[in-house]
């Protein structure tokens, strides 16, 4: 009987041994390490440019080369009021080129015709957006020498370059800029002073509704006019 009692409590103490070293066993799932696959973080690319940034030391051996690959000179320009034709001359190389150029960076679309002056010239190709400056700041600031001495006066419908607002005694050009001469008979006392790179072909109507627009004291229109887009036709 005695050892019948013994027995009996070994064999409680051995079962109540495993029960506890199966409780303290961890399960297959906690004995897995999980790890956290290593993000790769893609640096940005940045933008590489397709054209130097334009400065007055390198913007005329940019147009020189330019020139001699890209030879369009007709170019529509669709405004709020309609379209404009107009033919860019062979002769102002470097003006055209600049013209041509900028209208593939699409740098007039959404400027505005700021000056207006009826019987006089319509000015574009600026605008108080910020957009507009942005573009200037990427393309780059330069000035384009006056090429005065081709020939040309300006007649009704010639588009001409106008000098930069700086102190600018040799009326350097201002390349993102231009004016169409709306006045009948021309403005021939502005011969000599500024670069005349072209004429209107078709669309002169347009120019005068433009040029017959409210202004402000500055002749700003009172409601923007904009340059919707400007495209290559030939």
């Amino acid at each position: 009987m005695k050892f019948n009692l013994i027995f009996c409590f070994l064999c409680l103490l051995i079962l109540n041994c495993e029960d506890k070293q199966t409780k303290k066993k961890p399960t297959p799932e906690a004995q897995v390490e999980t790890k956290e696959t290593p993000k790769t973080t893609k640096s940005p690319k940045k933008k590489t440019r397709e054209f130097p940034k334009l400065t007055d030391k390198n913007a005329m051996d940019f147009f020189l080369e330019y020139d001699k690959h890209h030879k369009e000179n007709k170019v529509r320009i669709t405004t709020d009021f309609g379209t404009i034709d107009i033919l860019l001359y062979n002769e102002t190389k470097f003006h055209r080129s600049n013209f041509i150029w900028l209208t593939k960076q699409k740098y007039f679309n959404n400027t505005q015709f700021y000056r207006v002056i009826d019987n006089f010239m319509v000015q574009a190709g600026n605008s108080d957006d910020k957009e507009t400056v942005r573009k200037r700041e990427y393309i780059g600031k330069y000035l384009l020498p006056p090429d005065t001495k081709r020939g040309f006066k300006h007649d009704r419908g010639v588009i001409s370059m106008p000098s930069s607002e700086i102190d600018n005694p040799h009326k350097l050009a201002s390349p993102y800029e231009f004016f169409i001469v709306q006045q009948e008979g021309g403005s021939h006392f502005l011969d000599g002073d500024y670069t005349i790179f072209g004429h209107v072909t078709k669309g002169m109507d347009v120019v005068d509704k433009i040029a017959s627009v409210d202004t402000d004291s500055a002749d700003w229109p009172n409601k923007n006019i904009y340059i919707r887009n400007v495209e290559i036709i030939e």
